[in-house]
């Protein structure tokens, strides 16, 4: 089972919570699909800034957004003024006052949607994907990680014929629900189709403190 499901979906409420944190009966349907206008707008305008996630808040009057990203700097820009236009355009999308908070990702090579996002754009660029793919993994490894598996499929290098690469170190223990696994996916649009990158990143294992605090 732990092999076919979304890893991060499995483990949430054991070490992972909800990139979304508001509760509604009414108006569940409209402000989900706020929600999801919102996540696209800010992954299709802030792509170079090395997003990790995206995290929504709701109170009564107003939306309190949190962007994790590796480059920060991108998303404020000079003095301020890029993050006040980005405010005015989610305040527009979603018709409530935004606020928002920009989080840096302080170790980008152990996070799966940054190394995600960075194997696409490299392979976008024409790099080799092989080596593309060796070099995350060893960098996530350098830095910490104990285990990585990077899958790649599609006409990789301009193949006729669609494949898949797999490069893999360590231990990814998809079976164990306190592992933390950080997976994500990301698409690598080239001039001879799309290809599939997907992560999936094992930093050890963590117990939620709610979990802790109810044993």
């Amino acid at each position: 089972m732990g092999q076919k499901v979304n890893p991060s979906g499995l483990r949430l409420g054991i070490n992972r919570t909800w990139d979304s944190r508001w509760y509604s009966d009414d108006n569940y349907s409209s402000f989900l699909e706020t929600d999801l206008k919102i996540r696209k707008y800010i992954e299709t305008e802030l792509k170079k800034a090395g997003l990790s996630k995206v995290v929504i808040e709701r109170s009564s009057k107003k939306i309190i957004i949190g962007i994790h990203a590796s480059r920060p700097g991108i998303i404020i820009g000079k003095k301020g003024s890029d993050i006040e236009k980005l405010r005015k355009k989610l305040s527009s999308i979603s018709g409530s006052e935004v606020n928002l908070n920009i989080i840096e990702t302080k170790k980008p090579e152990l996070d799966a949607k940054v190394v995600a996002d960075n194997i696409a754009m490299q392979i976008e660029n024409r790099a080799a994907t092989k080596r593309v793919m060796k070099r995350a993994v060893q960098s996530a490894l350098k830095l910490g990680a104990q285990g990585i598996r990077v899958c790649v499929g599609g006409r990789i290098g301009g193949a006729e014929i669609a494949r898949v690469e797999w490069f893999k170190e360590g231990r990814v223990p998809l079976h164990t629900l306190r592992a933390n696994i950080d997976y994500a996916v990301s698409t690598a649009k080239t001039t001879y189709g799309t290809c599939g990158v997907k992560v999936w990143l094992y930093t050890g294992e963590k117990v939620s403190k709610d979990k802790n605090n109810n044993n």
